[in-house]
């Protein structure tokens, strides 16, 4: 009586680990599409994970700051 319930409980493991297996490959596989898309649309990020529009944003800011750090010290450009 022992070994019909054993097989179905292997059989029950086995169906959920391919499940979980398939989801988990489904996953990265939407990941990746979602990557290309990304490339095609012209996301495309430098080896810093930065865009052109992020660095171009950041260095505004910094001069930004140089020239209240200048104003504070009461220096005039």
């Amino acid at each position: 009586m022992t070994e019909p319930i054993t097989l179905l409980a292997m059989a029950g493991s086995g169906i959920a680990a391919l499940t979980i297996a398939v989801l988990a490959m489904l996953k990265g596989w939407e990941g990746w599409l979602e990557l290309k898309r990304l490339e095609l649309a012209g996301g495309r990020r430098d080896a810093n994970g930065q865009s052109a529009m992020e660095r171009i944003e950041i260095a505004d800011l910094k001069e930004r700051i140089r020239k209240l750090e200048s104003i504070a010290a009461c220096v005039d450009l």
